[in-house]
């Protein structure tokens, strides 16, 4: 029997889900925690995929660990909680190239790429996704740059350690960006207040003035009441005809 799950590395909590599944086989789910737990120990504050291989005849169980996800991964390097969320209007961090060529190397076994560049333009990819700048630049600006052989000597010699005056720097840069979409965001959303105001406005006085002119017509009607009718001009009266 397979069982395939998504944990917290070092984390894992009893849920129904796995109750459901190993107490009709006879199974602890507390001793598949604890044994899921000290598995994925190293990889704490991230999700990590987990298998179970259990054998329903022996109960024995064997947990198999793999590498988390590399949105994961990048994460962890950038010391993030998520993503930006909103890729083409801010973004979430500033990565060294020696970053995403560390998290490459950590994924290289388990993806299907050729060669170390290739797994470094796979790891940019995520990038887009997440929100995420590397060396200053926007993902896509930076694989274009992987392509011209900028960053061939750090890939080769798979270079994954960031000096902290880089780092610096990059924060720096970062903490620039972080300010500048901050302020643009309070303006769209100061625009978007304005919008809303005036467009509850302009609802307000439509129907008062709606009002004011149905008023008018009954006025009008009644003035129009009060006239007296002018009299129709007498024709004179025909006298009578003389006897003979």
């Amino acid at each position: 029997m397979i069982i395939k799950l998504l944990v917290e590395g070092g984390e894992m909590k009893p849920g129904p889900t796995l109750a459901q599944k190993l107490g009709p086989i006879g199974i602890n789910p507390n001793m598949v925690i604890t044994k899921v737990n000290d598995a994925t120990k190293n990889f704490k504050g991230l999700k990590v995929p987990v298998e179970l291989d259990i054998d329903v005849g022996t109960k024995a169980i064997e947990v198999k660990v793999f590498s988390p996800p590399v949105s994961e991964l990048i994460k962890r390097e950038l010391g993030l909680d998520k993503g930006s969320g909103l890729q083409k209007k801010s973004y979430a961090g500033n990565a060294s190239i020696e970053q995403i060529i560390s998290v490459a190397k950590t994924k290289f076994p388990n993806m299907l790429c050729k060669d170390m560049k290739a797994a470094v333009k796979s790891v940019i990819g995520t990038c887009v996704s997440l929100g995420i700048l590397v060396e200053n630049k926007s993902a896509v600006d930076l694989e274009e740059d992987i392509n011209k052989g900028i960053y061939d000597k750090e890939i080769k010699s798979e270079k994954s350690e960031t000096s902290e005056e880089k780092k610096k720097a990059l924060k720096t840069f970062f903490d620039e960006v972080k300010s500048k979409q901050e302020q643009k965001i309070k303006q769209e959303q100061a625009a978007e207040e304005a919008k809303k105001a005036e467009a509850a406005a302009a609802a307000a006085a439509t129907p008062a003035a709606t009002t004011t002119a149905t008023a008018a017509v009954p006025a009008a009607t009644a003035g129009a009441a009060k006239t007296p009718a002018t009299p129709a001009a007498a024709k004179p009266a025909t006298p009578p005809a003389k006897k003979k």
